[in-house]
């Protein structure tokens, strides 16, 4: 038996509940109330709020389906938080000498997932983790490239006529590089003259 509750337009900026949130996901409901009782954080009571909702829920929901389910074997399947808006809650602050600093109030909205049936448990059975996408490798370029690898030459001729380019590649770039230093140099020199 699965159900859900959703808070929306709670006070505090999302990232802060997220803290929160982390601290409860994938417990029991009773850990998860206990948890978030005795927490300091201001976004603790809404998000109590909403878990107390979704236990109310999966009741609701299971006396509908003639399901005897018992509150105290449910467990946080999911719990997530989205951005909420900041227009129309733009503040102004005062500041030093007649400034004046703009403040973005923020809310977030809270999703939380009960089950009766664990499944953040280790049962023994070994689970295959992916690991996460970086945001670098998301956004492509250089970061999400892999790096090359080097190929063994496949005969001695192929072998020593790519160690000649390679070679020429090298010396080229040298003389490129000398060849900038120089005229940095030389730009230095001028300016310092001046």
């Amino acid at each position: 038996m699965e159900a859900r509750a959703s808070a929306k337009y709670l006070r505090g900026s999302a990232q802060k509940a997220r803290l929160v949130i982390d601290m409860i996901r994938g417990k029991n409901v009773n850990q998860a109330l206990a948890i978030l009782r005795y927490s300091n954080k201001r976004a603790a009571l809404g998000i109590e709020k909403c878990v107390k909702s979704a236990i109310a829920n999966a009741n609701e929901a299971a006396e509908k389906a003639n399901i005897a389910v018992d509150p105290d074997d449910l467990w946080l399947k999911g719990a997530f938080v989205d951005r909420g808006p900041t227009k129309n809650r733009r503040r102004m602050r005062p500041a030093p000498q007649g400034r004046a600093y703009r403040e973005r109030r923020h809310f977030c909205h809270v999703t939380i997932l009960v089950s009766s049936d664990r499944s953040g448990e280790d049962d023994g059975k070994s689970v295959s983790v992916t690991p996460a996408v970086s945001k670098r490798a998301k956004r492509g370029g250089a970061a999400a490239a892999p790096r090359a690898k080097r190929v063994a030459p496949k005969s001695e001729a192929e072998g020593s006529e790519t160690k000649s380019a390679a070679t020429k590649e090298a010396k080229g770039e040298k003389k490129a590089s000398k060849a900038a230093s120089k005229l940095g140099k030389a730009l230095r020199r001028k300016k310092n003259d001046e």
